[in-house]
Parts: structure tokens; sequence; C-alpha cells
């Protein structure tokens, strides 16, 4: 039985494209990444990704605690990067320990890609 919660949970966990992060995750929805490094609810730095390159790809990072959205940062322009045959457009933001409340979502939204990975904030 501990077994089928644990792969349950474990497919939830992907279906939703959230992770838990002690500060520290990776998570992917469709075409967008979403990177997060910190330790306990401090982040230091959160990025991420999008598949593909265009013009004028922008992204920015929200949280959502108890169901309110809050923006964290503007609107950024992604960089595009080609190595080999992939491309895709990447951003990062330096958030110098920022502290978030135990079980924030953080998350990440391009302007012109659907996915919007979020990693939930956790002591």
């Amino acid at each position: 039985m501990k077994h089928m919660m644990a792969a349950a949970v474990a497919f939830l966990s992907l279906v939703c494209a959230t992770a838990p992060a002690h500060a520290d995750a990776s998570v992917k929805d469709g075409k967008v990444g979403l990177s997060v490094k910190g330790n306990g609810l401090a982040v230091k730095q959160a990025g991420g990704w999008m598949d593909g390159h265009g013009t004028g790809v922008r992204a920015r990072l929200y949280t959502v605690y108890k169901g309110e959205r809050a923006s964290i940062t503007r609107w950024k322009d992604a960089t595009p990067v080609t190595a080999g045959t992939t491309k895709f457009s990447n951003v990062d933001w330096n958030l110098t320990g920022r502290r978030f409340r135990n079980g924030t979502w953080l998350c990440i939204e391009f302007n012109s890609a659907d996915g919007t990975p979020c990693a939930k904030i956790h002591r």
C-alpha cells in the first residue's frame, strides 16, 4: 500500500508540474522549466528556461501562498541559447537569500509559452 501511495504522489507531482523545494528544486511543465537554489526557506537564485527561441521572449517570477498570487519580479528579457541542435531561452534572477513563508509556491511564467512550473518552498 505504501508503494502505491508513493507512486500516486509522484505521479500527481509530475502532472501538476510542481515539486517540493527545500528552497532547492528543478521542475518542468511542458516547454517551460524552473530552477530554484537556496537553503531552507531562503532562496538565493531562481531562473528558468523555455524550449525554443523567439523575438521578445520574457519571463517573470511570482508566488502563490494560501491561494493569493503576488509578483516577485518584473518581466525580464530571456537570453537565446543554442547548444548543438538544441535551442532555448534562458533567464535568471539573483534573489540574495530572500526568505519565503513555509508552504509558498514559487512559480515562473513566460510571455510566449504555456506552462507555469512551481516549486513549493518549505522547511
